[in-house]
């Protein structure tokens, strides 16, 4: 790139190609699609029991349903755009329909808010079913970011994509140090970095390293010396996370856009709820009621219907939209009164983006979880900031980018060329606490440089006393081959699942299934295929075999990498899953995946796979090496009967 007005026309070309892919990918799965079809896509869940109905704040209608059996990979998550829709009318199952969002999912349960306050009662006439919708919201406001980036020039915004693409350097002033006794030294650092920096600070946070803990107390300091600030993350999960963080560190916080989770302690810091609590509130009601009113009289059936009459209905309407333009102007006097008395302003990337904050600016935006977000939806915020502070780790997992061509430049996120580029913006968090040291070697050393330090209380992470936190078990040789899954590509391997399975059963029952405390272990199962876990789902679920591990099924979590994300579990196993003459290693060759998937366990990481096949491989030639000098590599036939 010569300049860097052509680095970020080239990303929002990107962009475009990749808004292109998506909504190309999402026509294949849906148009013209039978509901089974549909259904095997994971773009629609059919039919569903209709489990619970209230009502949210700002009378939003919620509800939980639930379905029998769901696809693993199915693509409904918090914050995506859905239809509910009913069979009713059996010529068109689509003409009846009512849009909404997903709120959470989980299992075979997912809460939706819809865009109504009374339940249809179409609802109890025939089956329901939820379909997936196409947003195409955010690609427009990332597209618009973009186009406002590149005609910056002389103000703030220009300054900082400079900086953040190493155009200029950034401006750190020393301001005294930071001894905060809640962090180590590490955290303190990074506490100090943010607080002398005038444009940027970059925060490391390997797994385990107490990167959400080091944030919150930065949030808190900058709370301290600022009147707002603005706090964001690519996902709305990752937002509640740090809202409820930071209600627990006393910081009044308020949640804008849509919480994932309908739980009290998120609900409460909505605007929503905010709204509701405001003194202003019986009488925006009381005016929106006497609008309906006046609304329902002029809309009243007469008979005879002369000037009088006419007359009447033309004063009904009128005393309507006073009351109404009286609402609206004391709802939006509520809504900026509750913006402006707040310490902490917490929304998503594209959330920012909202009307509400037009003209809003923030002298600082902390941006968690930032080398998830792609480039374009991270600048979103920034375009509010006096200062930024990203944290995150791109060692782990990237965004989720759909075009291969626009991969090849999205996947370098904003976070990793502003790191790359201006290293002594940058503190590494290097004390973890999660993982026993055994557990965290390999990641250290591939990774980080072998930066990483164990903490002392990873001592005591073990199961029991000399029962060893690593193992690689080895399939080659064993005939467990894999198969792959015509229509969908997705990889499987029968034998290896129930290996891991079976692994999993003796494990537990030498160590014992709880802890001392008397508590079960919490244990994780990790597939990167979604018909790997699909398969193991089943085999838990339907076989007598499996009855000793299903006792646990509530502390027995099997999914893929992306569904550990930030996550940790006593017990890990890993079923690599693939087992092929010609080495091919597909979806593993992505190494950032992988560090996320090693690096979950805090006890006992159990790793089952076939040498032969993924040892073709650098990166896995690596760990193999690295299991064989821990004396934690064995072969499958140890355990076969």
């Amino acid at each position: 790139m010569t300049n860097i007005t052509e680095e970020l026309l080239y990303t929002k070309n990107l962009l475009q190609m990749e808004w292109v892919e998506d909504l190309a990918q999402f026509r294949s799965l849906t148009f013209r699609k039978s509901i089974k079809d549909k259904i095997l896509a994971g773009v629609c869940w059919y039919p569903v029991h209709l489990n619970k109905v209230k009502w949210a704040f700002s009378d939003q209608l919620v509800i939980e349903i639930s379905v029998n059996e769901t696809t693993s990979n199915h693509g409904f998550h918090s914050g995506k755009s859905i239809s509910l829709f009913s069979n009713a009318q059996e010529n068109d199952i689509q003409s009846t329909y009512l849009n909404g969002v997903v709120n959470n999912v989980k299992g075979n349960v997912m809460t939706l808010s819809l865009n109504t306050e009374t339940l249809p009662d179409w609802v109890s006439e025939g089956r329901i079913g939820v379909n997936l919708m196409f947003d195409d919201t955010s690609y427009k406001v990332m597209m618009n970011t973009m186009d406002t980036l590149v005609a910056s020039g002389n103000n703030r915004i220009a300054y900082l994509k400079e900086v953040l693409l190493g155009y200029e350097k950034p401006k750190i002033e020393e301001q005294g140090n930071q001894n905060n006794p809640l962090l180590n030294e590490g955290q303190n650092k990074a506490l100090e970095l943010i607080n002398n920096a005038k444009d940027l600070a970059i925060v490391h946070g390997p797994p385990g390293t107490g990167k959400t803990t080091t944030l919150i107390q930065a949030i808190v300091l900058a709370t301290q010396q600022f009147d707002q600030v603005m706090v964001c993350a690519p996902s709305n999960a990752a937002v509640d996370l740090l809202v409820e963080r930071m209600d627990e560190a006393g910081v009044d916080v308020l949640r804008l856009g849509h919480p994932a989770r309908v739980d009290e302690n998120i609900i409460q810091r909505t605007l929503d709820a905010r709204v509701m609590a405001h003194p202003s509130y019986k009488e925006y009601k009381k005016l929106k009621k006497a609008a309906d009113e006046f609304r329902r009289k002029a809309n009243k059936f007469k008979r005879s219907f002369g000037h009088a009459e006419r007359e009447d209905r033309k004063r009904n309407y009128n005393e309507a939209g006073r009351c109404q333009a009286e609402a609206r102007q004391l709802y939006d006097y509520m809504t900026q009164s509750i913006l402006s008395s707040c310490q902490v302003v917490a929304c998503t990337l594209v959330g920012a983006a909202t009307n509400l904050l037009k003209g809003t600016f923030f002298q600082v935006v902390f941006l968690d979880e930032a080398a998830q977000g792609m480039e374009p939806a991270t600048w979103i915020p920034i375009l509010k900031a006096q200062k930024v502070v990203l944290a995150g780790d791109h060692f782990q997992l990237p965004p989720t980018i759909k075009s291969r061509e626009a991969a090849k430049g999205l996947q370098n996120t904003l976070f990793e060329k502003a790191i790359s580029n201006q290293p002594e913006a940058a503190q590494l968090l290097s004390l973890q606490y999660r993982m026993a040291e055994a557990i965290m070697g390999f990641s250290n050393s591939a990774f980080y440089n072998n930066q990483l330090q164990a903490a002392p209380n990873t001592k005591t992470h073990y199961l029991i006393e000399n029962e060893p936190s690593m193992a690689f078990i080895d399939t080659a040789g064993s005939g467990f081959m894999e198969f792959k899954d015509k229509e969908t590509l997705s990889v499987s391997n029968k034998d290896e699942a129930k290996m891991a399975l079976g692994l999993l059963k003796e494990l537990i029952k030498k160590v014992g299934a709880k802890n001392r405390e008397g508590q079960l272990w919490n244990v994780g199962l990790i597939a990167p295929y979604s018909a790997q876990v699909r398969m193991l789902k089943e085999m838990l679920a339907t076989e007598s075999e499996w009855l000793f591990l299903k006792q646990m099924e509530q502390n027995l979590t099997i999914s893929t990498v992306d569904g550990f994300q930030g996550q940790e579990r006593d017990i890990m196993l890993i079923s690599l899953t693939r087992s092929n003459p010609q080495g091919e290693i597909g979806f593993l060759a992505d190494t950032r995946r992988m560090n996320v998937a090693l690096t979950r366990a805090k006890r006992k990481l159990i790793v089952l796979g076939d040498s032969a096949t993924i040892g073709n491989n650098g990166f896995y030639q690596s760990f193999l090496d690295f299991v064989q000098e821990q004396g934690a590599y064995h072969s499958v036939y140890e355990f076969m009967e």
